[in-house]
C-alpha cells in the first residue's frame, strides 16, 4: 500500500507571478466550489486537515502549494500537490471573478511542472455545463506529457446502476469517495505512475 510519509502546506500565491519556482513534479487539483476538493486532498496524503475547506463556498481565491512524499515499499516519491480555487461560485463579483479566472487560466496554461491535472466533478451532477467547459478548456491546454484524470467525488451518495451507468459514459474516470476511501489508493495509483513510471507491486488492498 502506498503511505504519505510527508506531507506539508508549502505557500501560497493568487497568480503565477508569485508562485514558489518549480522544482518538482506537480499535480494540480480543479473543480467547482463544494465538489469536496479539500476532503480529496485530506484523504490522499491521509491527513484529517492539510487542507482546510472554507466555510463559505468559494471564498478561497488563492493558489495552495503543497509538499507532499510517498512511500511504496523502500522507494520514495516527491511531488506537489497544487490546490487551486473552486470554481463555478455565484457570490462573487464579476470584477474579481474575471481577475480570478485570468489568474487561474494563466497559471494551468504556463506552469510548465504540471505534470496532471485532477478535474473533480461531483458524481451526483456529472453533466453541468461548467464541468464541460472545464474539461475542453483542459483537452485544448494539455501538452503531450501532461495527463488529465477525472475523478467523480461522492460516489458514496450513488447506488450501484448509477455507479454503473457514470463508468459506462466515462471509462476512463475514476469513482472515489473521501467518506469510505473507495478509489483513493487506485488514485495515488494513477499519479505515481503517470509521472514516475511503472510501480513495483503493491498489496492495494
Amino acid at each position: 500500500m502506498i503511505k504519505a510519509v510527508k506531507a506539508e502546506f508549502l505557500t501560497s500565491a493568487p497568480s503565477i507571478k508569485q508562485a514558489p519556482p518549480p522544482s518538482m513534479s506537480e499535480v494540480a487539483f480543479l473543480g467547482r466550489s463544494n465538489v469536496g476538493k479539500s476532503s480529496l486532498l485530506n484523504a490522499l496524503v491521509e491527513r484529517k486537515n492539510l487542507a482546510k475547506s472554507s466555510a463559505t463556498p468559494g471564498k478561497t481565491k488563492l493558489i495552495n502549494f503543497f509538499e507532499v512524499h510517498y512511500k511504496d515499499g523502500e522507494a520514495i516519491y516527491p511531488l506537489r500537490f497544487v490546490d487551486l480555487p473552486g470554481y463555478g461560485y455565484a457570490k462573487t463579483s464579476k470584477s474579481i471573478k474575471e481577475e480570478w479566472q485570468k489568474n487561474l487560466t494563466q497559471f494551468l496554461r504556463q506552469r510548465d511542472s504540471i505534470r496532471i491535472f485532477i478535474h473533480l466533478i461531483d458524481a451526483r451532477h456529472p453533466e453541468l455545463a461548467i464541468d464541460k467547459s472545464t474539461r475542453e478548456f483542459l483537452r485544448s491546454i494539455a501538452r503531450g506529457d501532461q495527463k488529465i484524470i477525472e475523478v467523480f467525488t461522492k460516489a458514496d451518495k450513488l447506488k450501484q446502476s448509477q455507479k454503473a451507468a457514470l463508468k459506462k459514459l466515462h471509462p476512463d474516470a475514476l469513482l472515489v469517495s473521501s467518506v469510505d476511501k473507495k478509489g483513493i489508493e487506485e488514485l495515488k495509483i494513477k499519479i505515481l505512475e503517470h509521472i514516475f513510471g511503472n510501480l513495483q507491486k503493491t498489496d492495494t488492498h
